[in-house]
Formats: C-alpha cells, sequence, structure tokens
C-alpha cells in the first residue's frame, strides 16, 4: 500500500500530485514554466526551470500530504526535445517546444518520404514532431561528432527529468513517449535505423524504451529528501486516456489544455489511420503497448491564455465563461485559433489565427465567445474524422484538463457532438494515470479498478436544436477554408 507522487510536466507548469491508495489526492503542488518566443514561430523551454520548478512543486506536495511516496509516476509534455551533456547534466541549449515551427521547410523537403515515415511511425510529416527539431538542433550546435560518440544524450522531457532525477543513472523513455519522436518504428517498438538515418541522430543519444509500468530507476535522496522508485512513464495524452479508465478498444478521451487532444484506444492491431489522425501507442489496463487513433489540435486553452496575455480582453481566463453566456449566439463571429499552425485533421503548418465575421457590433464578449467555441468546433471535427476511419460512431467522450471546468464549454460540446459528455470529479487524469500506472508497476494497487474506485462523473447530455448546432458548424467550416486559403495562397 502507501502512495504515490504523480509528477505532470506541461506546457505551461509542473504540477505534483501525491494519491493515495483510495484514489484521493493528499498532497498538490504547482509551479509555472516561463515561455520563450525569440522569433514568430518559435517556442522554447529552459530544461534546468523545468526540473528546478518540477522538484518546488513535488517537495511542496509532499509536504502537504505529510507521507513519503513509494513510487513515482512521470507525464509530461510530448515531442518537446532536449539535448544535454552527459558528464555535466546540463542542457547544451533551450528545449525545443513541441509548439515550434521552425522546421516547417524542412518538413515540406521531406514531403516525397512522408508516406514511407508514416507506415513507419503513424506519424505525418510536421515540426510539431521531435525528430527535426533533434536535428536541427544537432546541425546547428555542431553536436553530431559529440553524439556519435556518446558525449550529448537526447530525450523528450520524460527521459531528461529521469535522467536529472536519477543523478545520471537512467536514460531510459517509454513506448508512448518514443511514438511522439518520428523515429520510433510503432510495429517492431523499437528505434529505426533508417529513420536515425533520415534525420540525422545518431541512435547512440537516444534513450533506452522500457515499459510504461516498469523500472525507471529511483529519484535520489538529495531531491525528494529520501529514494523514491520511478516506476511509470506515459505521453501525457497517452497518460490522459489511461488515467480515464479508456482500456479498451473503442473508449476515447478529449483532453482540453494549452491543446487539444483525442485518443481513442483502438487495441492490439493497428489501425488503418489516415485522414490527417495520428496512429500511436497507448496503454493497455496493465501499461502494456497498445495502439490509439489520436487528433492533435495545436491551440485550445491557450486561446483564451492569448485574449488575456496577449489583447488584455480578460484577465483572468474563467472569465470567458461569463462572457460567453451574455451573449446570445457567436453573431457570426468565428475563431480559428491557428497561432502555432493548424493540426488535424487540416496539417497545415502555414496557417495563422484568423478572426472572421466582425461587424461594428462586435464586442470582446463575442470574441471570448468564439475562442470557446473554436474548442468545441475542432473537437466535432476530428471526432467525425475518427469515425470515418476505423472508429465508427461513438457512444460519448470523456474529457479532462483545464478548460473542462467551463460548464458552458462542456454543454456546447455535446450539443455539438450529439453524444453525452462526462467529466470526472478530479479533471486532473493526466496526473492520475501516471499515478496509476507508477502504482501498479509499485504494487500500490493490484488492479487498474482500484485507483479510479472513487472517481464520480459529471454528465452533460445533447439538447437544444440540432439544426441549429449544424448551421453554426458550417460558419466553422467556412471560417477553416478562409484560414486555409490564407495560408496556401502563393504569395
Amino acid at each position: 500500500m502507501g502512495s504515490v507522487l504523480a509528477i505532470d510536466q506541461g506546457t505551461t507548469g509542473s504540477t505534483c500530485l501525491v494519491i493515495d491508495e483510495g484514489g484521493r489526492v493528499t498532497g498538490r503542488g504547482y509551479r509555472e514554466i516561463t515561455q520563450h518566443y525569440p522569433r514568430p514561430g518559435w517556442v522554447e523551454h529552459d530544461a534546468e526551470e523545468i526540473l528546478a520548478r518540477t522538484v518546488e512543486a513535488g517537495r511542496e506536495a509532499i509536504a502537504q500530504s505529510a507521507a513519503t511516496p513509494v513510487a513515482i509516476g512521470i507525464t509530461n509534455q510530448r515531442e518537446t526535445v532536449v539535448v544535454w551533456d552527459r558528464r555535466t547534466g546540463r542542457p547544451v541549449g533551450p528545449a525545443i517546444v513541441w509548439q515550434d515551427r521552425r522546421t516547417a521547410d524542412r518538413c515540406a523537403g521531406l514531403a516525397t518520404q512522408a508516406p514511407h515515415i508514416a507506415k513507419l511511425t503513424g506519424l505525418v510529416m510536421d515540426p510539431y514532431f521531435s525528430a527535426t527539431k533533434l536535428e536541427l538542433m544537432l546541425r546547428e550546435r555542431d553536436l553530431v561528432a559529440r553524439a556519435r560518440a556518446g558525449d550529448v544524450l537526447a530525450g523528450t522531457i520524460d527521459a531528461w527529468l529521469i535522467w536529472r532525477l536519477t543523478n545520471g543513472a537512467v536514460h531510459a523513455t517509454d513506448p508512448t513517449n518514443a511514438s511522439r519522436t518520428m523515429l520510433y518504428d510503432i510495429d517492431r517498438r523499437e528505434w529505426s535505423p533508417a529513420l536515425c538515418e533520415v534525420f540525422g541522430v545518431p541512435p547512440a543519444m537516444l534513450p533506452e524504451v522500457r515499459a510504461s509500468a516498469g523500472d525507471f530507476g529511483v529519484a535520489a535522496t538529495d531531491w525528494f529528501g529520501t529514494g523514491i522508485p520511478i516506476r511509470g512513464v506515459a505521453g501525457d495524452q497517452q497518460a490522459a486516456l489511461y488515467g480515464q479508465g479508456c482500456w479498451e478498444p473503442g473508449e476515447g478521451k478529449n483532453t482540453y489544455g494549452t491543446g487539444a487532444f483525442l485518443l481513442f484506444n483502438a487495441g492490439a492491431r493497428r489501425p488503418a489511420g489516415g485522414g490527417g489522425l495520428l496512429t500511436t501507442i497507448a496503454c493497455d489496463a496493465r501499461g502494456g503497448a497498445v495502439y490509439a487513433l489520436e487528433a492533435s489540435i495545436f491551440i485550445a486553452g491557450a486561446a483564451v491564455q492569448w485574449l488575456r496575455d496577449g489583447l488584455g480582453l480578460v484577465k483572468d481566463a474563467s472569465e470567458t465563461e461569463a462572457l460567453a453566456r451574455s451573449v446570445p449566439s457567436n453573431d457570426g463571429v468565428y475563431f480559428v485559433p491557428a497561432l502555432v499552425g493548424l493540426g488535424a485533421p487540416h496539417w497545415e503548418a502555414a496557417a495563422r489565427g484568423t478572426i472572421v465575421g466582425i461587424t461594428r457590433g462586435t464586442t470582446r464578449a463575442h470574441l471570448a465567445r468564439a475562442a470557446i467555441e473554436a474548442m468545441a468546433y475542432g473537437t466535432r471535427d476530428v471526432v467525425q474524422t475518427m469515425s470515418t476511419h476505423g472508429l465508427g460512431g461513438i457512444e460519448r467522450l470523456r474529457v479532462d484538463g483545464g478548460a473542462v471546468a467551463n460548464d458552458w464549454l462542456m454543454q456546447f460540446q455535446a450539443d455539438q457532438l450529439g453524444v453525452p459528455v462526462e467529466r470526472p470529479d478530479l479533471v486532473e487524469t493526466t496526473a492520475l494515470g501516471a499515478a496509476g500506472l507508477a502504482g501498479l508497476a509499485g504494487g500500490v494497487w493490484s488492479a487498474p479498478s482500484e485507483f479510479l474506485g472513487a472517481r464520480h462523473f459529471t454528465r452533460f447530455e445533447p439538447g437544444g436544436n440540432r439544426a441549429e448546432a449544424d448551421a453554426a458548424h458550417r460558419g466553422w467550416e467556412r471560417a477553416v477554408r478562409a484560414t486555409l486559403a490564407w495560408a496556401r495562397d502563393p504569395r
């Protein structure tokens, strides 16, 4: 028995929860991390700051809980890549974040190889993934020779944290994170020599891939006051899928965070994919590798952050719900938040944020409503795409992430999809999934159902006028077409 420290290292901050054997949160810590935008389309993080803020949040959570965890589970922002010096353990430069678009031209130049790369990885050719970021870092920092010699190492954020927390004893990742790098063969379940050759990445610098519920070494005493085994690792969206209890084929969830990420468990057989969907690796009930279909919407909650930080239209994101309710409709205003390009199902790296339908009568309430509506419209787009690419119709959608606290959004989402939306009482299912994986491997729980036993769900039933919902969505589709037309104009 005992408790688990769940580390959820996200794009905008690190959340740490201590979860006891009854599935209750007994301690919580959070620290924001700095976003760096050196140029338009570039996004960077300081990996040392990520480590420091994560440890601070973990110590706070442990202090609140007054209990020493018996295991650590790590979940992380995916695709963000770090390169560090093996001897010093220090990063050789900033981490390049998943949102970064600076390798768009390189991806365009790989168009002829994209079908073969998709066959190996399940991914579309886009700057979103780690391989072109890592290729760029190695080339610009003249690190290829050192990488071949094993003097510098690379990894996604999970691998970086594991390396530092174990004081350099373990360089490892798990299949869910590896499957997001564009260097991993998802059928053979191993790093692909052919892809490493394409991107100029020496395999010697890549982490060992271990089972998601397994042994990732021990976090040294100097970090949390005692040595704690790291027993669970999964990328954030796969961890959320696991934390929602979507362990069987056909079960799925949507996470409304910085971006929105829809995942459906596809089981042991690889689905056909296509239609702008990704095929990726997720976890079964015991943490073993299974396939999943994923749709990645790059900007969701980040659009509200932009209204707050970029335009100053609101002081707090929570204000947007009241603003959305204050107007009877969007008044024809649509916001396509392609602030870092468009993800699924369009995958247009050149797209940029577009607001259409503005009139003299447009207010900040209409803009706030348009930003919230965009999350629901984008989700409907990818659900419809999944329905035509191997999953059929869905019976319900489980949801999590910070934006699901907005009841107006949840009801609007149910109305748009025409199926119930279920929100758990603990919306931090990403951390819960990491805890579940670690707790199973660490002996806190003997069965997956045990750590979900205390969960309850609020259910939003679809209602309203279906014809009105469809008409509103057609307006969104028109706005998306305008965004794509601007991006694809030959200029």
